[in-house]
């Protein structure tokens, strides 16, 4: 579950597929080994900025044992008198590095760089603390191997014998409520009183874990894209998906160009659905050789999910999937690639099953979401199995439950998000009470609030004085964010 999801072409590894607490454990004191920030530069940021670490222990039970080392970096305010109350991001996934995506949250939040520091804090397991990486793939093998569901349930295996031969390789401490532990040893190794919480996907569980473990600690917090604890990931995919993947058939349908050059699509997409798997044609997306392999399913579906997360490619859908209907599907590979990772961003898979393994599936077998009829359980059975030799940390029964919100909080849902709709956003919000305040950005995809006026709202409402002020803040212009328009194939009926 990430701002950017992963896909069957990532640059991160084509088996993954999106792209996601000791019991009675106290908090610990920020490390006595913490370091001064000191001046570094990051890919991307043109000021310089300050990178530093604190050294935690692995296992919080055991303080004197494997220690790992959690590294962060602020973006300073520029103002010589700036606020005292930094921004703390938290990036989606779960398993994406901040620190790497900085050029991305530095563009986003420019405002906030006048006047309060930005500060990104990998994750234990991300980028570089302690990251649980697996071996990237080999992107120039044969297709047939890239789409395979054997082979990557084969990769998953072979890359967990490789994490827990790591020093710190017992992987039950690699969880949310571990993570915001060592982010509060961060905002106290800076000296902050309070901070302004701002989590994306994955980063809203991060956030709203935060603000129920140290609430005297938030001034603000802004959730995009929600993804609570109770979620129940693997199942909610499938739900979710298939939501939008119907309000897309819809939306063609209300199209006078979209119906005409793709009439019955629907129907047609669902009679192409089930006749797989079957041989098909391909171009490499690095070779530019046509490849004959078997297309599944599951592989099939992998292609119609990435580009749902997006309203720009979603546009193009339709389109493509009546072209794989006539068993061209180059348009839609290629839609699926256009959301790979980017340069130089890799996804910590070791980290996103840790937290996945621990925090969802256990509570698989009780989830009340229906499974799509398109996308039915495939997606929950991988992490089912995966899960059965993952080593699986222990989650407080609090972890689950939220209570009102100590401070204002702004909760925006895309009304398209294939993953994170409104749906958990409004249950989240009505939980939180009288605090928090829900944004539906009716034509948005997964993320809005890096959308033009969104930009906005999000700073005046964390810069606003008071939680009054910053709860009545206007947020209008998201109404007019219109949905991007169907794409069409030129002599299409007008």
């Amino acid at each position: 579950m990430r701002a950017m999801p992963e896909n069957l072409f990532s640059k991160s590894g084509a088996w993954v597929l999106v792209l996601t607490l000791v019991t009675s454990l106290l908090p610990q004191a920020a490390s006595a080994a913490a370091a001064e920030p000191t001046p570094c530069r990051l890919r991307g940021i043109e000021h310089e900025a300050l990178c530093g670490s604190l050294q935690r222990a692995l296992d919080p039970a055991h303080p004197q044992g494997v220690q790992i080392s959690v590294q962060y970096a602020v973006l300073p305010a520029l103002a010589r008198n700036k606020r005292p109350d930094p921004v703390f991001f938290f990036a989606g996934g779960p398993g994406q590095s901040a620190i790497e995506i900085a050029p991305q949250v530095a563009a986003m939040l420019a405002r906030f760089s006048n006047r309060r520091d930005i500060v990104l804090i990998d994750q234990r397991g991300t980028g570089r603390s302690a990251p649980l990486l697996c071996d990237p793939d080999d992107l120039s093998l044969p297709l047939a191997e890239l789409f395979s569901f054997e082979r990557q349930r084969e990769r998953l295996a072979a890359c967990l014998t490789v994490l827990k031969a790591l020093p710190y390789g017992d992987l039950r401490f690699f969880t949310t409520t571990l993570a915001m532990q060592d982010a509060d040893a961060v905002r106290a190794a800076l000296g902050a009183e309070r901070v302004n919480l701002i989590g994306a996907s994955y980063g809203t569980r991060a956030a709203l874990e935060y603000q129920r473990l140290f609430p005297a600690r938030v001034r603000r917090a802004v959730i995009d894209g929600v993804a609570p604890a109770d979620m129940v990931l693997p199942a909610s995919f499938s739900t979710d998906n298939q939501a939008a993947l119907d309000a897309l058939f819809s939306a063609c349908e209300a199209d006078k160009a979209c119906a005409s050059r793709e009439p019955q699509l629907r129907e047609r997409w669902r009679t192409w659905l089930d006749s797989l798997p079957r041989t098909i044609s391909l171009r490499h997306p690095l070779t530019d050789r046509s490849e004959r392999l078997t297309l599944t399913r599951e592989a099939a579906l992998g292609l119609v999910r990435a580009p749902l997360y997006a309203p720009t490619l979603s546009a193009a859908l339709p389109t493509a999937i009546g072209q794989a209907t006539l068993g061209r599907l180059d348009a839609l590979a290629a839609l699926a690639q256009s959301l790979g990772g980017r340069r130089g961003v890799r996804m910590a898979a070791g980290m996103h099953f840790s937290v996945i393994c621990a925090e969802d599936v256990p509570r698989l077998a009780a989830a009340t979401d229906t499974p799509g009829s398109d996308f039915g359980d495939s997606f929950a059975a991988l992490y089912r199995e995966t899960c059965a030799a993952w080593p699986r940390g222990e989650v407080a029964a609090s972890f689950y439950t939220l209570s009102p919100a100590p401070a204002a909080t702004l909760v925006l849902s895309g009304g398209i998000d294939p993953v994170t709709p409104p749906r958990h956003g409004e249950r989240v919000a009505k939980a939180l009470g009288a605090k928090a305040r829900h944004v539906v950005v009716a034509n948005a995809g997964h993320g809005v609030m890096a959308l033009g006026c969104l930009r906005d709202v999000l700073f005046r409402f964390v810069d606003a004085p008071t939680d009054a002020e910053a709860l009545n803040v206007d947020t209008g212009c998201a109404t007019a964010i219109p949905r991007p328009p169907m794409f069409v194939l030129p002599g299409a009926a007008q």
